[in-house]
């Protein structure tokens, strides 16, 4: 984003000394924010909301998903041999969503198969709602931002060609600058647009990975359940 914003400042000065005119001393990165105007605020306000729920939704999914790797192994010796309370037992105390499901699984045993399977969606539906919790923000900054930004665009231009109309004057580097410093609204508008999608899919296909792993969870322990024991 910082580069992109600096490769239109270098344009920018380029295109003045094209045209004979002095290269503005300001034309940067702060320069240019500057000049987008009010409508920079709420365009900020959305990238900040955009980068803490990306940050805090990615914690949370990393932490969900992290599981030791013998946790059902454990599982399957504490079952088949007979001690379902060593099973539970380390269940409860595992703080992740696949141990959970598997804790509630251990609680119906005894019970038929398809309620023993039926509580254990009923729990993962659950863990998952909590994982795509405010994940959706960043697809709706995402929807959002551009339209800000065509906003500040449209409200800029609407403001240049009244001043014209009023003043009477007609010049193109006025009416250049003009319009460079109209759009850069709906630049910064289309990045973190992008940027919020970006973060969005990303943060989804967590999300997807660890409902493999809940399924692939589930479909283990009903199996355990239905094999024969010693």
């Amino acid at each position: 984003m910082i580069l992109l914003y600096q490769n239109i400042a270098d344009s920018v000065a380029q295109a003045a000394a094209a045209l004979g005119t002095a290269e503005p001393q300001s034309v940067n990165l702060w320069f240019l924010l500057k000049q987008g105007g009010l409508l920079m605020v709420p365009l900020a306000i959305l990238f900040a909301v955009s980068l803490f729920f990306f940050i805090e939704r990615n914690i949370a999914i990393r932490k969900a998903s992290r599981l030791d790797g013998n946790f059902m192994n454990i599982i399957r010796d504490h079952v088949m041999s007979g001690n379902v309370t060593a099973a539970k037992s380390l269940a409860k105390n595992t703080d992740n969503p696949v141990a959970r499901m598997i804790s509630k699984g251990l609680q119906r045993v005894g019970k038929p198969i398809d309620a023993i399977e039926k509580s254990m969606e009923n729990v993962g539906r659950l863990e998952l709602y909590n994982l795509e919790r405010n994940v959706n923000i960043n697809s709706m900054i995402a929807g959002m931002a551009p339209m800000f930004g065509f906003l500040g665009t449209i409200i800029g231009m609407i403001q240049m060609f009244y001043e014209i109309n009023t003043s009477g004057r007609f010049e193109l580097n006025t009416i250049a600058g003009g319009i460079y410093v109209k759009m850069i609204t709906s630049a910064t508008g289309l990045i973190i647009g992008l940027i919020a999608y970006l973060f969005y899919n990303y943060l989804h296909t967590q999300v997807d990975k660890t409902a493999n792993k809940m399924e692939i969870a589930s479909a283990e322990f009903l199996d355990m359940l239905q094999e024969p024991h010693p």
